[in-house]
């Protein structure tokens, strides 16, 4: 390995270091009360090092945001390949739930946490953008086969993601507490595959 490459590893190494700092960080204490400082002591190193890789802290979050999404949309892109529109919806949902309970830090990150959406660059966020897209393109698949009645796309694709994220919140939140533990996993399997049989019937 050549130095130029070397150095572009190490580069590459101490950025992840940083996003995993300020990933802990964000979580633990909220995204407003940590600095880069509080970054850089996390790594032991001086601040100045952060501002090498990442201009602010908006530019971490964002970075974090890119990771997540493209890490998730990466798990969906072989499912593309199902010929049937439905058994594709249904894959992807439990690649967004398989995704969540193998990556609940990130998740937390991308959708429960009470992060600034305002500060992230929206115009950028070609990842958040593509994951809605993929789930938009296989609803309207969903319809032109007939498993669907014709419905607005973006309220069909709403519904279906609102009501998987809210499930997948609730175990990953860890706010089932009705239901013994044991059983905790058969009532998440058996309430997902009712709630695509109930799309399959009535959307």
């Amino acid at each position: 390995m050549g130095i130029t490459e070397r150095k572009e590893r190490e580069r590459e190494e101490m950025r992840q270091l940083i996003l995993e700092a300020a990933l802990k960080l964000f979580l633990t204490n909220g995204f407003e009360k940590v600095s880069i400082r509080n970054i850089a002591d996390e790594i032991e190193y001086s601040p100045a090092t952060i501002y090498l890789y990442f201009k602010d802290k908006n530019e971490l979050l964002f970075a974090l945001h890119q990771r997540g999404f493209a890490k998730m949309v990466a798990e969906f892109q072989p499912l593309r390949l199902l010929n049937d529109p439905f058994e594709k919806l249904v894959e992807m949902g439990r690649a967004y739930i398989r995704f969540a309970v193998e990556n609940p830090e990130l998740f937390d990150l991308m959708f429960i946490m009470t992060a600034p959406m305002d500060k992230l660059d929206k115009e950028d966020w070609v990842e958040g953008d593509q994951a809605f897209g993929l789930l938009m393109q296989v609803v309207q698949e969903c319809m032109d086969a007939g498993v669907f009645q014709q419905h607005d796309i973006q309220s069909t694709a709403m519904m279906i993601w609102s009501s998987i994220h809210g499930y997948t919140a609730l175990f990953l939140r860890k706010r089932l507490g009705m239901f013994a533990e044991c059983d905790v996993p058969v009532i998440m399997d058996d309430s997902f595959n009712l709630f695509c049989e109930t799309l399959r019937k009535g959307l």
